[in-house]
């Protein structure tokens, strides 16, 4: 199985672990017997979080409060993990945060922000954590993409190249690591009902259809079934779901970023003065 096994030593660290996606593979992963370390800002929560799987599991627990944003925020906690004796065999890049508005609209800094979360953060803690993997013979990857990934989105262009980024980074290691005993894999969710959608406030959920929605828990279920199988990349939430966004995968630009304006109108239409009341979201790492 390309899932290591638990070991007393090793954990699974999960960034944007405090709600959402985040929270979810934490639960399925102290399920499976695996120790966690759970990241994030907000303590509080990962406290709350961290004393539940305590008690339902058993498992070891670790919590470590970090801006993921911040590159010395992110070596101080690879840092403070080797201190504490712990190995990481599983990664779960999942913090993040998505702008939804036009690119002149919002401002350099809140785009670098972004930037730096969608892709510095997953970039900085693998290439951190994977020589270590890579020497052990074992270890997973799991980078959350999005199905923002496959097409341009106007009024949300860079969270979607940040998401393509993220896609195209898993699936190519994928391929470098092949066979040296770790996989990595780029999970590709629709939409999700989770404090993601709070903080980002996109607008454009609303006209997707109601069957292509799915929960954290079946997109962390999903998730780990395809690293378990060894999978590049999964749109979790079974055919229809696949079906709806794998599509735009394969269908040329001039068809659908047309399709993808009309979809994201009302977020191209959020101007300057909506913008200076959306301060920079807490994140899927709050």
């Amino acid at each position: 199985m390309a899932l290591p096994q638990p070991e007393p030593h090793a954990t699974a660290l999960i960034t944007g672990a405090s709600s959402g996606i985040g929270e979810a593979l934490a639960r399925e992963l102290a399920a499976r017997g695996h120790g966690v370390t759970l990241v994030a800002r907000r303590a509080d929560r990962l406290e709350r979080l961290a004393d539940e799987l305590r008690n339902e599991h058993g498992t070891r627990v670790e919590v470590i409060p970090t801006d993921l944003g911040d590159p010395q925020g992110r070596e101080d906690l690879v840092e403070e993990i080797e201190n504490r004796g712990l190995a990481v065999n599983v990664l779960v890049n999942n913090a993040g945060f998505g702008i939804y508005a036009p690119f002149v609209e919002v401002g350099l800094a809140r785009e670098f922000a972004q930037v730096e979360l969608l892709v510095g953060a997953v970039m900085d803690l693998t290439g951190r954590l994977l020589p270590g993997m890579l020497t052990r013979g074992r270890g997973a990857i799991i980078n959350v993409s999005s199905t923002a990934a496959f097409q341009a989105l106007p009024g949300n262009g860079t969270y979607a190249a940040g998401k393509a980024w993220v896609l195209l980074h898993s699936e190519a290691l994928h391929e470098e690591v092949k066979g040296r005993g770790v996989t990595v894999t780029a999970v590709c969710p629709g939409p999700v009902r989770s404090g993601f959608q709070d903080a980002s406030q996109p607008l454009f959920a609303d006209r997707l259809p109601k069957f292509v929605w799915r929960n954290p828990d079946r997109v962390a279920r999903d998730g780990l079934r395809a690293v378990e199988r060894g999978k590049r990349s999964v749109i979790p939430g079974g055919p229809m779901v696949r079906m709806f966004f794998g599509l735009n995968r394969v269908t040329p630009a001039w068809l659908t970023v047309p399709v993808a304006r009309r979809m994201m109108s009302k977020e191209l239409e959020r101007g300057s003065a909506r913008q200076t009341e959306l301060p920079v979201p807490p994140s899927a790492s709050s």
